[in-house]
This record gives structure tokens, C-alpha cells and sequence, in this order.
């Protein structure tokens, strides 16, 4: 007997509330703006500057006993990082320390560099540091810049894509549920205070690619359906095809859940920032793409060829060529 975790054929009315669904999503949006606006976000060391020193120790790299060395120091936030290279000799063990920039100074002074290395050599008198970098605020500041950027011509190519793909109204419902993402996902590390670094940013493109996956898996069997059935109702068309998909969604998102849960729970603090942000992307991914960009699809309405009104949506709709 197979696992299931929805039946094989579902008939779930996903529209029969869209509006409470839809009233879900803007109070979510709102908190988590007003969350963002108010204490902002806890930037990690690449946004607010810092210095990266490099060690090489023939001992292995024990990180909770590199951060105790280091904790009488109170240099504040420190983050350690174990350096894997297949190049690398059986005695060569490599770290990477990160200090964020000490207040009223543009980077982490010499003698500071200087107390770090005689604490860490406390765990092995032959440590040496090959090298010392500093990032100074004015590279942070460009570095949340090009990350903003970046996002932001993720959402683009995705609305462009779409607007190719299908037509303006499934267009706009892909990316409201992008931006609903993300803003959710921008909320939640406000509200927690959980440092926020490159590797969030890379949590978020990744999560704009997962989430348009499942939307535009979505899509195109609306799509179908509308051809097949010309004289549904656009509501029922759209419940019919979040019916058929909604068994290969789950699978999608459940598998991919159990493996980040296990990264979450195995992976250590250097990856949990990423692996939380990759959890909590995917739940309200899997969320928007049914209950977000779906239901502004219905609220837009498709033109089809004939003139029969959906009570549901917000317009007529008549028939999509390929």
C-alpha cells in the first residue's frame, strides 16, 4: 500500500472563502512590514561590516571551542566558519573568524586582530593566520544595495516570463505571490531577530524559484482546463486544477520539508539562518501559489469566448490560445 498524503482525487472548494484567504494575506503583509519598518533586521556581518580572519591549525576546527576562546574578548557578533577543500592535506585544518566592525571604528583595529590570534592560539600554539580581510560600511551598504537588486530582477524576469507564458492577469497573480513571499519571509527574521546575511539573500532567490515552480505548475493546468472545459466557470475550472495538482504539490513540498528539517536540526548554526529561511519559504510558497496567485487570477478574471458571468471572480473570460 502506498503513502498518500492527499487522496488521489480530491474535489476541495480552495474559493469558497477567497476573500478571507486574501484578508489572511494582507493582515500577514501588514504585520510583517510594520515588523520590518519598526526594528528592521538583525544584519549579519557582511551588511554591516567586519573583518575575516583566515586560520590554518593542524588540530580540527572545533567552532563552540573557537567561540569560547574568543568570548572573553566581547567583540560581539562572531561568526565561525569550518573551511572544506579537497586540496587541502590531512593536517591542514582551515577556518574562517568573522568580526563585525567594533562601534566609532571603520574596521576591526590591529591590536583587536591581534587579541583574537593570541586567544585562538590558546587551542593550538602552531595556529597561523595566512590572512587578515576587512569590509568597511560603505561596502556593506553597497552589498545590501546589489542584494535588493538582485531580488528585485528575480521578480522582474519572473513577470516577464509568465506575461510571456500565459497572459497579464496570471502575470500579476505570480508575482503578488513573489512579493508576498518575500515580504513574509523579510517579516519573520524582523520580528525573530535572526541575522540576516548573504545567505538569506540566497535563501530568497532560491525561494522566487520554488515558489513560481509550484504557481506555474498551477497555472498551466488551468490553462488546460480552460480548453477542455469551455463552459465551467472560471472558479470551477481553477478549483478543479488546484484539485489534479494539489497531490504532486504536497509531495514537492513535504519531501523537500523533511530535508531541510534534518539540515535544521543537524547542520549546525553556520547554515541554520539559510536552512530557516529555505523552511518558512517553502510553507508560504506552497501557500501563495493556492491561495494568493490563484485567487488573483480569479479576481482579474480570463477572457474566454463567451459571456457567461463567475459570481466567484472579478471578470469575463474567454478562451486562451497557446
Amino acid at each position: 500500500m502506498r503513502l498518500k498524503l492527499v487522496p488521489s482525487e480530491t474535489s476541495w472548494d480552495f474559493f469558497g472563502k477567497w476573500k478571507m484567504w486574501l484578508g489572511i494575506s494582507v493582515i500577514m503583509v501588514a504585520v510583517s512590514l510594520t515588523s520590518f519598518l519598526t526594528q528592521g533586521l538583525n544584519y549579519g556581518i557582511d551588511f554591516r561590516g567586519g573583518t575575516t580572519i583566515r586560520t590554518e591549525s593542524t588540530l580540527p576546527v572545533d567552532v563552540a571551542a573557537y567561540r569560547l576562546a574568543l568570548e572573553p574578548a566581547g567583540l560581539g557578533d562572531i561568526s565561525i566558519t569550518e573551511v572544506f577543500d579537497p586540496t587541502f592535506a590531512a593536517d591542514q585544518n582551515v577556518a574562517m573568524v568573522r568580526i563585525e566592525a567594533q562601534e566609532g571604528d571603520e574596521s576591526v583595529t590591529g591590536e583587536t586582530v591581534s587579541a583574537v590570534e593570541t586567544a585562538l592560539r590558546t587551542l593550538d600554539p602552531k595556529m597561523k593566520f595566512p590572512s587578515v580581510e576587512s569590509v568597511g560600511p560603505k561596502v556593506s551598504g553597497e552589498l545590501i544595495r546589489t542584494a535588493a537588486i538582485a531580488v528585485l530582477m528575480a521578480i522582474t524576469a519572473v513577470l516577464i516570463y509568465i506575461w510571456m507564458r500565459f497572459e497579464w492577469q496570471f502575470a500579476v497573480g505570480a508575482v503578488a505571490a513573489l512579493v508576498h513571499d518575500v515580504i513574509l519571509t523579510l517579516g519573520i527574521f524582523s520580528a525573530v531577530q535572526i541575522k540576516f546575511d548573504l545567505a538569506i539573500i540566497a535563501a530568497l532567490l532560491t525561494i522566487v524559484g520554488y515558489s513560481i515552480n509550484d504557481t506555474v505548475v498551477v497555472f498551466d493546468r488551468v490553462r488546460e482546463n480552460l480548453r477542455k472545459y469551455k463552459t465551467k466557470l472560471l472558479s470551477e475550472v481553477m478549483n478543479l486544477s488546484i484539485n489534479e495538482t494539489l497531490s504532486r504539490t504536497m509531495m514537492t513540498s513535504v519531501t523537500t520539508l523533511l530535508a531541510l528539517i534534518a539540515l535544521f536540526v543537524l547542520g549546525g548554526d553556520v547554515i541554520r539562518g539559510f536552512v530557516f529561511a529555505m523552511i518558512w519559504g517553502i510553507i508560504v510558497g506552497t501557500y501563495s501559489s493556492v491561495f494568493v496567485a490563484s485567487t488573483i487570477l480569479l479576481f482579474l478574471g480570463v477572457k474566454r469566448d463567451w459571456s457567461k458571468k463567475d459570481p466567484n471572480a472579478g471578470g469575463q473570460y474567454a478562451n486562451i490560445d497557446a
